[in-house]
């Protein structure tokens, strides 16, 4: 049987772009589909807290809060071995070595299409005691219930488009991954305002829309993959999953999964605490300032995501002066994004809360925690391309450890004892400590990285 290959003239262009190319050209050229990807990808989260808290109320926004974060725990599986498996896939292409991308890429859809439908069935079968654990409290509850009832079923198209979009990536071909993300933002902004403002379907309507968004982003990646647009060819002998394969994608794919764990751990401290020390209205709050964190660091995430495919490509073709180019870039580009994002919402910040509510209560309280959970924004690109470097690396133990710094490691005991002693500020605070904390590891992990291995 003949092994699956690549063309000629692609492997000689991807060479030709990710291992000569200037690496500032070509990390913007990489970043900024990514960041346009992302930013359009959040407004599907952003418009409907926009809409929900505009048309149905502000528990509809605590609702969001708290179901979002479990769409995104199942979905980062998919997450976590498009990652995992675009990091095989970028060391193999550096490589020169087409058939282990090709089988990577099989166990890659085999294992999504598994994972995804058995978490899918068991958030089905248990959604009300999932749902209470992330806290969805008194009047709550039933809006969160409604909501989650209908987004479940999108789910495995997200964790599916979730795989696919790093891979596209990998392939170097970061505009299709940013069209994947684009086409259901524009459609969930439609159907949210056919389904909740003219058809008055509610909390059901918005989680209706937002599912059918997702099922439009799996079907384009798959369209992708099925099209001659692909260089990575779905071939059905590569689904059978190979032992060696599915170990390297699960311990590097392993680090999104578990982030995203630890964020969803993170979620059932925050709302706790903010139900505790602040009732359903700071939930709303969170809520708020959650959404404007996803759509303004857009741009920053978009350079860890241009950075993998780069510094995946020069790890595997052993060119270690690129690679150092690489990071240094990365992170002067993303410290640069972080201070205008920082700046934009201590100039902005009230006009920004009007965009979601008009309620007095979340008018006055917001703005200023929202200043708060922003204020070292210019330093969290050293946090992302840290752990980004040791993904693309293959190394995935500093990759685990550097990305629970934040969220696992100081996020989550700041966010529960904190407001103990300072009530619902405390809880604010706890970011921008965490923010500070975490970069100081991390610049000194990832300098003895380079100083010992990339001399």
């Amino acid at each position: 049987m003949n092994k699956p290959f690549l063309c000629k003239t692609f492997m000689n262009k991807l060479a030709n772009e990710l291992g000569t190319e200037n690496i500032g050209k070509l990390l913007i050229k990489q970043a900024v589909p990514a960041t346009i990807g992302i930013l359009v990808m959040s407004l599907n989260m952003i418009v409907d807290t926009i809409f929900v808290g505009q048309w149905i109320g502000v528990l509809a926004i605590a609702a969001i809060t708290v179901v979002l974060p479990i769409v995104f725990l199942i979905s980062s599986i998919g997450m976590g071995i498009g990652i995992g498996g675009s990091s095989i896939i970028s060391r193999a292409l550096g490589a020169n070595n087409t058939e282990k991308a090709f089988l990577t890429f099989g166990n890659q859809i085999s294992l999504t299409v598994i994972l995804a439908l058995l978490f899918v069935i068991l958030g089905t079968i248990f959604s009300v005691p999932i749902l209470n654990l992330f806290g969805a409290k008194g009047l709550i509850l039933p809006i969160a219930s409604e909501y989650f009832s209908v987004v479940i079923y999108g789910v495995p198209f997200l964790a599916f488009a979730m795989m696919g979009n790093p891979t596209i990536r990998a392939e170097g071909k970061p505009k299709f991954a940013m069209y994947a993300m684009m086409i259901p933002a524009v459609l969930n902004v439609v159907l949210d305002v056919v389904f909740i403002k003219f058809f008055n379907w509610g909390m059901w309507g918005a989680g209706l829309a937002t599912s059918i968004s997702f099922a439009s982003c799996g079907l384009y990646i798959l369209y992708f993959f099925l099209s001659s647009k692909s260089e990575l060819k779905i071939i059905p002998k590569n689904f059978k999953l190979n032992f060696k394969i599915v170990d390297e994608i699960i311990k590097l794919g392993g680090v999104s999964i578990v982030r995203q764990g630890a964020i969803s751990i993170l979620m059932i401290v925050l709302n706790y605490s903010l139900f505790t020390y602040g009732g359903e209205i700071s939930i709303s709050v969170f809520g708020i300032i959650n959404r404007v964190m996803m759509f303004s660091l857009s741009p920053v995430l978009g350079v860890s995501q241009g950075f993998l495919p780069v510094a995946g490509f020069n790890i595997g073709a052993q060119n270690n002066a690129r690679v150092k180019e690489t990071i240094k870039k990365a992170i002067w580009f993303g410290s640069i994004l972080g201070t205008i994002i920082f700046i934009g919402i201590v100039i902005f910040k009230e006009e920004i809360i009007w965009v979601f509510t008009n309620d007095a209560t979340l008018l006055d309280e917001t703005p200023n925690a929202m200043l708060i959970v922003f204020l070292v924004t210019p330093i969290v690109t050293m946090q992302l391309i840290g752990s980004a470097y040791f993904q693309a690396a293959g190394k995935a133990m500093p990759a685990l450890f550097l990305t629970l710094l934040k969220q696992g490691i100081f996020l989550i005991p700041l966010a529960y004892i904190l407001p103990k002693y300072y009530g619902i500020d405390g809880i604010w605070w706890s970011f921008p400590i965490a923010d500070v904390l975490s970069t100081i590891i991390t610049i000194w992990v990832l300098k003895r990285e380079v100083d010992k291995n990339l001399k």
